[in-house]
């Protein structure tokens, strides 16, 4: 099975599950269900006779993928990084040709998926496995369980050995279609797990959506290698076509088998959702963190900030972050897309990032913000190290709470312990780093007229950034 070289699809945003999930930390990279992230779960649910994942992720997120496969101890073939957002067809052709052995078969994946039933969905993935190597395009199906209408559908056709052939693949539906679909009995969800030849594939797609190809062959053999991620040609991909792989080949291409899977899938679109895989109390609630409930049911709440306290409420969503909080209905809690669209329309910052920012070398945290000043809390990994920088319109005050920071203050090195602190005035170098193998703390307060992250003016950077 080592032929399987499994392709993990990290480019969504999870605008549906914010405030937890945000444009720079979306919902594949947060432990939602468990102890480990959603991310995490889809590489460790993996068949342990198969090959080491390819991931592929949006660019902003690099240093999050390479942390969390590191915290599981997972190898990978490879981190490639997509300068802009284009579905999921151009990323899977860039996979297959990273990827063009002739007896590579990829199993595609998204990242934030739960599939409860491993041992199910392990057989399941060898079933199509058979399939693929025989040169067959295999979809696999979720057997539904109710009329979902976030879903596309499957129909299928006449059964083959391990499948079934598709006979129809339909967009979502409204209720009174998909009530149809499931009273019918032949239409599977479509889960958006592909496994093919790399070289069938890229047959096929130079049949049906041979743009697709070209621009995938231009983005790989003009990548740059960067530290262990394969970095697209910008301009090349920027050009792609913004297409799924059911529109511009699985709907249109005569090779799609499917494979009927039946593992406890989810594909968590919701705040409902969440709420229905969850684990509930005595009164029918969903509670992760500090949360004290009087006369409350039917609801989920998520605060792992600070106390959230009900009473006498049903049927709500409430989930608490440090610097949003959202109270919904469960019933409406879909739309929260129309608040993200909103934020992002106003511009304001919520939408994207959470009050602790992470960053290649560790996270901070803006614990106060005024006018003139902004607090920081930083946490420096060990052997971490920030860029020697300088801004134009803040100075800012560095005190050592843990650790031992290396700062570089103008012309001066200083070796910082705990309690001492150093100032940097505006316009001067500085730079700070953990030499030590344990964690560095360092509550940092900035002053000026302009605070914004975009005042900054890097002059050598070990993590290859220009502004990030």
């Amino acid at each position: 099975y080592k032929m399987i070289v499994p392709v993990i699809l990290s480019g969504g945003s999870g605008t549906r599950l914010w405030p937890l999930s945000r444009k720079l930390y979306p919902k594949q990279f947060i432990n939602l269900v468990n102890e480990t992230t959603l991310f995490q779960d889809t590489v460790m649910r993996l068949p342990k006779e198969i090959s080491d994942p390819l991931v592929i992720c949006n660019e902003e997120h690099r240093f999050i993928v390479a942390e969390q496969l590191r915290q599981i101890n997972s190898n990978n073939k490879g981190i490639i990084l997509e300068p802009v957002g284009r579905n999921t067809a151009p990323a899977i052709a860039v996979a297959a040709l990273h990827r063009n052995a002739t007896d590579a078969i990829l199993l595609v994946l998204a990242a934030d998926h739960v599939i409860q039933d491993v041992e199910k969905f392990q057989e399941h993935i060898l079933q199509g496995f058979k399939l693929a190597q025989e040169g067959a395009m295999v979809t696999f199906g979720i057997l539904p369980l109710a009329p979902e209408t976030g879903y596309g559908y499957i129909k299928a056709g006449s059964e083959v050995t391990n499948g079934f052939q598709v006979a129809q693949f339909v967009e979502k539906p409204d209720l009174k279609k998909a009530q149809s679909y499931i009273k019918q009995g032949n239409y599977l969800w479509n889960s958006g797990i592909f496994m093919f030849q790399a070289n069938t594939l890229l047959d096929e797609l130079t049949i049906y959506s041979p743009e697709i190809v070209k621009v995938a062959e231009k983005s790989i053999n003009n990548a740059t290698q960067d530290l262990n991620f394969i970095r697209l040609d910008k301009k090349a991909f920027e050009s792609s076509p913004s297409i799924s792989i059911d529109f511009a080949l699985m709907e249109k291409s005569n090779k799609i088998l499917a494979v009927s899977l039946n593992a406890n899938w989810n594909d968590i679109g919701s705040w409902a959702a969440l709420y229905e895989i969850g684990e509930k109390d005595n009164s029918k609630n969903v509670i992760h963190g500090d949360v004290l409930t009087i006369d409350t049911s039917n609801t989920y709440i998520n605060a792992n900030h600070h106390l959230v306290a009900t009473i006498g409420v049903k049927d709500l969503i409430i989930v608490d972050t440090p610097n949003a909080t959202l109270i919904s209905t469960k019933d409406k809690s879909h739309e929260v897309k129309k608040i993200v669209n909103q934020l992002q329309h106003q511009n304001r910052r919520e939408h994207s990032e959470h009050r602790k920012v992470f960053r290649p070398w560790g996270w901070y945290d803006s614990i106060e913000t005024g006018k003139y000043f902004q607090v920081k809390r930083l946490h420096v990994n060990p052997g971490a190290k920030l860029s020697l920088q300088m801004h134009h319109k803040r100075s800012e005050h560095w005190v050592v709470v843990s650790g031992t920071a290396t700062v570089t203050n103008g012309s001066e090195i200083l070796q910082l312990n705990p309690g001492e602190s150093t100032h940097i005035p505006i316009g001067i170098k500085h730079g700070l780093e953990n030499k030590l193998s344990e964690p560095l703390e360092i509550i940092e307060v900035q002053s000026g007229v302009y605070l914004g992250e975009d005042d900054i003016i890097r002059f050598e950077d070990m993590y290859g950034r220009v502004r990030d």
